[in-house]
């Protein structure tokens, strides 16, 4: 039997694999899949209802039909796939291109310094500290909030179904999604928020437009240095530990701790990746954004994570199954 040839395919493929995220936040930007969503419409008319040119929609739609994110007819007519009209319509819950639409002012710019970032092992600008990260960090918490929901819900669910929980403590909050999502299915449920001064206006806003204001207060300052309280029933760390490194999220989940009431539960979030880190790929492109990004961050597995939980007192870790990149990990203060 013959080996298949080796051919430089893929080699090609990633060298044009900035497109996709590109083309996307132009069309995202330029309202395409919003003015799709009203039903399948011409190159002219998109432009007549988003202001941009002609050629360049042109452009840009022909590239989403190749990558299936919209569907072309004989006539010339555009319309959204099932995927592009759940995910990418700012209008609806689903959607999931506020990442996208940060690629090319803030994540890719950054990304560009990575060969100088391999050979210093250190970032450009860190935006896991506040000088260098609270403006970005105001921007990108709302437009990660629909990323994060589901599992927060299915979260919220799963505690709901075991007895449910009465003070969380949400630490670096951000949009405030996961305290949201737990205030929502129960009417007992208090929400302290935990995040950086500038940030906390965002949290508070979130809060507000979902009508929960009266049931969060909110504490201002650095996890490492802010009052968390005690006797909490849950603490959230929704993708918190990715950029804090090891050292930090070990002293981290040490404070948490502390804060929690006996029989109290840890909540995690996080992109994880297996023990010997050769996949999930998402995890691991994750670490060089981590890279890129932080002073000390990356990725981790569940069995380190689940080391520092012990280290830190936190008993039955364990995971469970939510929408997002990986399972949530809880545990339990004795």
């Amino acid at each position: 039997m013959s080996t298949p040839a080796v051919t430089p395919e893929r080699i090609m493929q990633f060298a044009w694999g900035y497109v996709p995220p590109l083309v996307l936040e132009a069309a995202i930007r330029h309202r395409v899949f919003d003015v799709l969503d009203g039903g399948a419409k011409n190159v002219h008319e998109v432009s007549v209802a988003t202001g941009a040119s002609e050629r360049g929609l042109s452009a840009i739609m022909n590239a989403l039909v190749g990558l299936s994110f919209l569907a072309k007819d004989a006539q010339g007519s555009y319309s959204l796939t099932p995927e592009s009209a759940a995910f990418l319509v700012s209008t609806k819950p689903g959607f999931q291109g506020g990442l996208i639409r940060h690629c090319s002012e803030h994540l890719i710019p950054k990304w560009l310094n990575l060969n100088q970032i391999v050979e210093t092992g250190k970032p450009v600008v860190a935006v896991n500290q506040e000088d260098g990260g609270s403006d970005f960090f105001q921007k990108f918490v709302v437009d990660i909030f629909p990323m994060s929901y589901p599992a927060a819900q299915a979260l919220a669910g799963h505690l709901a179904a075991s007895g449910g929980v009465g003070r969380v403590l949400d630490l670096a909050a951000g949009s405030g999604v996961w305290g949201i999502a737990l205030a929502q299915s129960s009417e007992q449920v208090r929400v302290t928020s935990v995040d950086w001064p500038e940030v906390l206006p965002v949290t508070r806003k979130t809060v507000a437009r979902f009508g929960l204001a009266d049931r969060f207060s909110f504490v201002e300052g650095d996890l490492m240095q802010a009052d968390f309280g005690s006797n909490h029933n849950l603490a959230t760390l929704g993708h918190i530990l990715h950029s804090e490194g090891e050292q930090r999220s070990r002293a981290l989940l040490a404070k948490t701790f502390a804060a929690l009431a006996p029989g109290g539960t840890i909540a995690i979030a996080e992109f994880l990746v297996n023990p010997d880190r050769t996949g999930p790929v998402n995890g691991l492109f994750f670490a060089v954004n981590m890279l890129v990004n932080t002073e000390n961050g990356g990725t981790y597995s569940f069995e380190e994570i689940s080391s520092w939980l012990a280290e830190a007192g936190f008993v039955n870790a364990r995971t469970l199954d939510a929408p997002g990149p990986s399972p949530l990990i809880l545990a339990t203060k004795p």
